[in-house]
């Protein structure tokens, strides 16, 4: 059944001084966002919207570039264009670093996971010692070297994040902390086993567009950005015991905070 007989998408504004192709993938954006196009689904395809709209295959192409610079939809070859597929996940700020979690033996993504009900994975695990960069070294109160662990997230087979923490080598040298796998509730755990019981976090947050090793670790569809976290946890004497560099897809999660009024 083509667009034009089931109403999905109107006709084209003659007086208009936005570009054909553009007003195209105006209504198709419409229709995605209103639910009209599922996702997953398949939009119609290029002679369709030829038809419908009485315009050439390039101007068609010219619009589904548009949708796919922003992430929208995907091409796969000899099947035609999708809607994409945008799973959330819902962070809870005020909630996924409780102490409650770490004593049950969840990290704080083992209980992001739980909310949307998915599976989660971690691979490209790397533990190793290094000189700190100056920034690292700056949140943590001028250590030279530290512990590393890089690792990257996937919820259901979908890489989402990739994080490297940093933490000084007083603390974490020779500890569980410095195995591959520190163990239940996480290195944030282990930390206060080692007797830096945490009292607060502070996170700098900015979205930016993703680097070429960005996009290929974490898989981004063309036009999706990404969310830049910077976490540093302090114990309750006031020290700098972790730095997270996290780089998450923007497409994934939505970012909910709980703030006081007070």
């Amino acid at each position: 059944m083509s667009p034009l007989s089931t109403g999905v998408l109107g006709a084209l504004d003659p007086t208009s001084d936005r570009a054909v192709f553009r007003q195209i993938a105006d209504q198709l954006r419409e229709a995605i966002d209103k639910g009209r196009f599922r996702e997953g689904e398949k939009l119609p395809s290029e002679a369709e919207l030829v038809e419908h709209y009485g315009v050439s295959r390039m101007t068609v192409r010219n619009s589904f570039s548009i949708l796919q610079g922003e992430g929208l939809v995907h091409s796969e070859h000899g099947r035609g264009v999708f809607v994409r597929p945008r799973p959330p996940v819902r962070r809870l700020a005020s909630d996924r670093f409780a102490r409650r979690h770490r004593e049950q033996g969840k990290s704080a993504f083992l209980v992001e996971a739980d909310t949307v009900g998915s599976h989660p994975e971690v691979d490209s695990l790397q533990v190793k010692e290094e000189r700190a960069t100056p920034d690292v070294s700056a949140r943590l109160g001028s250590v030279r070297r530290v512990l590393v662990r890089r690792r990257r997230y996937l919820l259901d087979g979908r890489p989402v994040e990739f994080a490297t923490s940093y933490l000084p080598l007083d603390i974490a040298r020779d500890t569980p902390i410095a195995q591959p796998n520190p163990g239940p509730g996480g290195i944030y755990r282990r930390l206060e086993e080692l007797g830096h019981r945490l009292d607060h976090f502070e996170e700098e947050i900015k979205a930016r567009m993703p680097s070429p090793d960005e996009v290929a670790t974490l898989r981004l569809a063309a036009g999706v950005p990404v969310i830049h976290l910077i976490r540093t946890a302090y114990d309750t004497e006031g020290r700098a015991v972790e730095v997270c560099d996290t780089v998450m897809a923007a497409d994934a999660y939505v970012l909910s905070y709980r703030l006081p009024a007070t």
